[in-house]
């Protein structure tokens, strides 16, 4: 008689409703209102305590749509776990793997429009150590479609309350494959390095955070130029009481111009508060408000955000002899 190890059917259920208003008008951004829910179920096996295989999709439906569904992108991947090691490949959420990134390098809209990452995904993560490396591929080439992928790193090192973070990201855009006279391939990216402080359980404070750092961004067009590479000072300061929050993010250098970064980090000074509340909703739930001003060049901006994140998971034993 054989004893094979047991396996694990897996379920998991997410629903991500949000709401997103942005009102950009004054420093002549890009306005909109991202209104939807997002549904994605997955199931898959847990083969032993190392190997996942998981399924399913996303389905986006925009709020006042007439179409049941605006966009459904598959989700299939393989994730291999063990000790410290972490390695996704296939179609995989990006929430809470890519979601620390700064704004200034890579957008948070990729949360709403593209919630999957397409390629792989290799983390490190000990008790003071992080390491990523991802590649997304967001375009295959065809005969009128660009050749689109995103590859990038982020990491950490934390000793007692101190800490240094990196991110960085490159977006290579090549053409299609019938040439369009006058295109060139495009290389654009950006880098960040902060050093700081994490005072979280040393104040009365839930949480306090304070950083400083530099961002880099680097852009050229083959062909026709050199590298372009703007660079700036960061400084941030997070704070959190009994589920209030206050986020205060300033910039100031030389103006950017990164394809997936945050539009506001075209300005050389510009400067983000974040007012937040976690509210309590239920297991399994959680929810966020956040009102949020962006001073630039003279004039103030705002935006209203407010999401809700649903997540159910389950998972049975299938025991074989």
């Amino acid at each position: 008689m054989t004893t094979i190890n047991a396996q694990e059917v897996e379920g998991n259920l997410n629903i991500h409703t949000f709401a997103d208003n942005r009102e950009y008008a004054k420093s002549e951004r890009f306005s909109q209102t991202i209104f939807g829910i997002r549904f994605s179920p997955e199931i898959g096996l847990l083969l032993d305590s190392t190997h996942r295989i998981r399924v399913g999709f996303n389905a986006l439906h925009e709020f006042g749509s007439p179409k049941f569904t605006n966009k459904i992108d598959p989700v299939v991947y393989y994730e291999y776990l063990k000790k410290d090691w972490n390695f996704y490949m296939g179609v995989f959420p990006r929430h809470k793997l890519l979601s620390d990134f700064p704004r200034a390098v890579l957008t948070d809209t990729f949360n709403y429009y593209r919630p999957n990452v397409e390629g792989m995904l290799l983390k490190y993560e000990n008790a003071n150590w992080r390491q990523l490396l991802f590649i997304d591929w967001t375009s295959r080439q065809t005969a009128t479609d660009r050749e689109n992928f995103i590859f990038g790193l982020s990491g950490s090192y934390k000793k007692d309350v101190f800490f240094i973070s990196h991110y960085a990201m490159m977006l290579h855009n090549a053409g299609p494959a019938i040439d369009i006279p006058g295109d060139h391939i495009q290389d654009n990216g950006a880098a960040a390095v902060k050093v700081g402080v994490d005072l979280s359980g040393r104040t009365f404070l839930d949480s306090l955070t304070i950083n400083t750092g530099g961002l880099m961004s680097f852009e050229r067009v083959r062909s026709i130029g050199g590298w372009r590479t703007p660079k700036g000072l960061l400084l941030e300061v997070q704070l959190e009481y009994r589920r209030f929050g206050i986020t205060n993010s300033f910039y100031t250098g030389e103006a950017h111009n990164i394809t997936y970064g945050d539009q506001f980090y075209t300005a050389k000074t510009y400067n983000r508060t974040d007012l937040s509340w976690r509210p309590r909703i239920y297991k399994g739930i959680e929810g966020q408000f956040t009102l949020s001003f962006h001073f630039l060049e003279g004039v103030i901006d705002s935006q209203q955000a407010f999401g809700i994140r649903y997540n159910i998971t389950g998972s049975k034993s299938l025991k074989g002899k």
